[in-house]
């Protein structure tokens, strides 16, 4: 409980840190921190179209890695809890894990070097003749590269919820006359909801809060809200309230869809 409490109340007061500075200002001659209470900060990042083109951006790439995540990491994980063999099984999670061993970096660059406009997909098409795909430096790389990095983290909760599910539901369903589709449709997905509800948490925020694959693999119109954190956090301006209001941003869209995450009994799958 010690280390636990302390952790807490460090993780706490680091978020009430982060709010208080939000409220704050920077003096434009000094350069100092006013200890002044507004919302300008807030004001300027939704009055200004491009701050709310990058959150805009943030949201909809973390939505469709989700989803994309969601769709390939059903099937996989199905296949892993309701058909595999133990051996075959064994040999699927050491797949899945398998990744999750190498350096975060190593797997953004070795995707920065495949999409690359000299890489290996565009060489490996005009091999048969095809024109290069031209991926690289794109929101498109950016989503296939989160896609890669996140999915285990969405096929492991997947797989613990479609692995409790009893046997007798499935028998129950065909024995009342439901087809592969209706039981699947009635009996799999809800149950195994829960388990792609909390697997979403984990590709959506670690989607929503990276800086480092933008600046990796995504071109000029890729600026997430970690890199305005960043850039003006810790750049030249240094204007650490403008940071903590944009790093708010998150945080509160993250306390609403945990919110509405609870009511589906997500953290019951964790």
């Amino acid at each position: 409980m010690p280390p636990l409490g302390w952790m807490t109340l460090i993780y706490l007061a680091a978020l009430a840190a982060l709010f208080v500075y939000a409220f704050w200002s920077v003096d434009s001659f000094t350069g100092k921190v006013v200890h002044a209470w507004s919302l300008d900060n807030f004001r300027e990042i939704f009055e200004s179209g491009a701050f709310r083109g990058v959150i805009w951006r943030t949201l909809w790439i973390a939505a469709a890695v989700t989803a994309t995540c969601a769709v390939l990491a059903f099937p996989f994980a199905y296949f892993m809890a309701r058909l595999a063999t133990p051996r075959v099984r064994a040999m699927l999670f050491v797949l899945v894990l398998l990744p999750l061993w190498s350096s975060y970096l190593v797997r953004v660059y070795a995707w920065k070097v495949i999409l690359a406009q000299d890489g290996i997909l565009n060489w490996s098409l005009e091999q048969i003749g095809l024109p290069g795909a031209n991926l690289g430096y794109s929101n498109t790389a950016m989503w296939l590269v989160f896609t890669y990095i996140w999915l285990p983290f969405m096929i492991l909760p997947v797989y613990a919820a479609l692995e409790r599910i009893p046997h007798s539901y499935i028998e129950a369903s065909r024995d009342l006359g439901g087809g592969g589709f209706t039981t699947l449709r009635r009996v799999i997905l809800p149950l195994a909801l829960p388990g792609i509800v909390a697997g979403s948490i984990f590709t959506f925020s670690l989607t929503l809060g990276d800086y480092i694959t933008p600046t990796l693999v995504g071109g000029a119109g890729s600026t997430f809200i970690g890199n305005i954190v960043y850039s003006t956090g810790l750049g030249v301006s240094g204007n650490l309230p403008f940071a903590a209001a944009f790093a708010a941003i998150p945080l509160a869209i993250m306390a609403v869809y945990l919110t509405l995450a609870k009511r589906t009994g997500a953290f019951e799958a964790l």
